[in-house]
């Protein structure tokens, strides 16, 4: 997700329907594949401004706060979905998110291999993740 795409993921999930604070996050984790999991400082903040702007209204439901869009607000989010799309569906991020769950299973294999406290097998691993970086910065230059 590019960086100032928060506005248009927040108002396209109120899209949904009404939700609360955390019920939004959870929300956008799942349209981006978890490649996205917005924090309580970049929604919370998003909502109290948009609800500055008339845009969403919040009501106290079972002791939390739910937000939903008013008209003007629906109109917004037609409007700047349109004009650029959902922030979750940009044309080769696919590409990057498969490099980063590659990488992300990697340090999950590396941090097992370390947690098993063998001498034989740090040292094995070591030279795999040193060959690993070779190759990559090897793949740059040529490229």
């Amino acid at each position: 997700m590019r960086r100032g795409d928060i506005r248009t993921a927040v108002l396209s999930a109120l899209q949904d329907g009404p939700g609360h604070g955390y019920e939004l996050m959870s929300r956008l984790s799942e349209r981006t594949g978890g490649r996205w999991k917005p924090s309580p400082g970049s929604v919370y903040p998003m909502l109290q401004a948009l609800q500055d702007e008339g845009l969403v209204t919040s009501t106290e439901t079972d002791g939390k706060r739910v937000f939903e869009l008013t008209e003007a607000g629906q109109t917004e989010a037609t409007s700047r979905v349109e004009a650029g799309g959902n922030p979750w569906e940009m044309g080769n991020d696919d590409v990057h998110h498969k490099l980063r769950t590659a990488v992300m299973q990697f340090i999950g294999a590396a941090k097992q291999v370390g947690m098993s406290g063998n001498p034989d097998l740090l040292q094995q691993a070591e030279v795999i993740v040193t060959e690993g970086r070779r190759k990559l910065y090897q793949l740059l230059a040529e490229s």
